[in-house]
């Protein structure tokens, strides 16, 4: 019962950073940046973290940033990650905290991510007592360029060890609070290709004297899509999307050179390397039966991301330790990426899904209606302070998880 009120407790504690969360959170939003460019949202965080007398370095594979709290004589170390990287699209709320920046907006709650983080360091910098040493690293450019990878390629783990390492995402579609995660892969890997088929170009009414481009294009995109229901096995899980074709520019002439761009996800290499193996013959069958030059760009550019079992065990068991929070393992992953996956490539950890729980038929992720839900900040900062007493503190009693609410 004393485990129970302690618990509770944390929480008051925590809803009395709220304001000041959610002040971060919106104005984070209201000048979003994008990939490499989020110096005004690196500094708010570099403020804030030295400010907690924190060790703070700044500048990691671009615009990185990581704070660093020691407590106690233990080498042992855990990291903490959340992106700061906004979308380049236009955002359509209409909220008085909206995005001041045309082209340019918070649509996939990475704003709600880094306020969340940053409350948890001022939480667990007064109220967490740990044996070890917590990063908390900032990264930038998540939205498909590699700013977890760019941190590790500038000596991230070299030079903040971290024995293992935990991110968390807002999730529309998992009710308020509610956390999931698995054991194995939770977001797939995300690879991009662009083919392009060069005819010589002609005149729409004279179509026997040119190569044309446009129909060689249009038998690929049929056969491309054959790929995950005939050369991959059914066992496995795969998506493959052409989503552009482009090409043309007068109604009267057959184009010279067509585009066919797509994506395919996936969350076994060796799918991946069959995936990528058929599309190639493909390409290289159309080429010859329609006589026209292609060339092929493949660019496996996001890994899976894997969970380590154990890991994924402690993520869920931070949850459950949350007065009135539900916890559960995901049924399966999402088809979703996220480069996270360079961190659990190079560390063991684990990645999570919080309710965001705005309601069926709510604005998705990368929705121009979409805002991240204040609502769930302080389960999120209860979260962080959770892992790092499950890493870093003294093993819980038996039963005492139980006794705590872990379901």
């Amino acid at each position: 019962m004393e485990q129970q009120m302690d618990a509770h407790q944390e929480l008051e504690t925590i809803a009395a950073l709220l304001p000041d969360v959610t002040a971060i959170r919106r104005d984070i939003h209201a000048h979003p940046e994008l990939a490499y460019e989020e110096h005004r949202t690196a500094g708010i965080v570099e403020q804030v973290l030295r400010g907690l007398g924190f060790e703070v370095a700044t500048g990691i594979g671009g615009t990185g940033v990581v704070g660093t709290l020691r407590r106690g004589t233990s080498r042992r170390s855990v990291g903490l990650r959340a992106d700061m990287d906004a979308l380049g699209f236009q955002e359509e709320t209409g909220l008085p905290h909206r995005s001041t920046v045309d082209g340019k907006f918070h649509g996939c709650g990475h704003d709600g991510h880094t306020a969340m983080l940053l409350g948890a360091a001022r939480h667990i910098a007064a109220s967490v007592e740990f044996d070890g040493v917590v990063h908390f690293i900032f990264q930038p450019a998540e939205e498909g360029l590699g700013g977890a990878k760019a941190m590790i390629d500038d000596g991230l783990f070299e030079r903040f060890a971290c024995d293992e390492v935990y991110a968390v995402h807002n999730w529309p579609d998992l009710p308020a609070g509610h956390f999931q995660t698995r054991s194995g892969p939770i977001m797939a890997a995300a690879d991009r290709f662009e083919i392009v088929i060069t005819g010589k170009g002609g005149h729409a009414a004279l179509p026997h004297q040119t190569p044309d481009a446009i129909l060689a294009a249009a038998d690929l995109v049929l056969q491309l899509n054959t790929i995950v229901a005939r050369r991959v096995p059914a066992s496995e899980t795969a998506v493959l999307s052409v989503t552009m074709v482009q090409a043309g520019s007068a109604h009267n002439v057959i184009p010279a050179e067509v585009r066919v761009i797509g994506t395919v996800r996936s969350f076994e290499p060796a799918v991946q390397d069959r995936i990528e193996v058929s599309l190639r013959a493909m390409v290289a069958g159309t080429a010859r039966s329609h006589e026209v030059d292609v060339a092929v760009v493949y660019d496996r550019y996001y890994p899976a991301t894997v969970n380590a079992p154990s890991c994924a065990d402690r993520a869920l068991a931070a949850a459950a330790l949350i007065p009135g929070v539900n916890s559960s393992p995901a049924p399966v992953p999402a088809f979703t990426s996220e480069d996270f996956s360079f961190m659990l490539e190079a560390k063991p950890g684990a990645y999570c899904w919080l309710g965001q729980g705005a309601g069926e038929g709510s604005p998705a992720l990368h929705n121009p209606h979409y805002d991240f839900n204040d609502a769930v900040s302080g389960t999120g900062i209860a979260w962080f302070a959770n892992i790092v007493r499950l890493s870093l503190g003294a093993p819980l009693e038996e039963g005492g998880a139980k006794e705590m609410g872990a379901q």
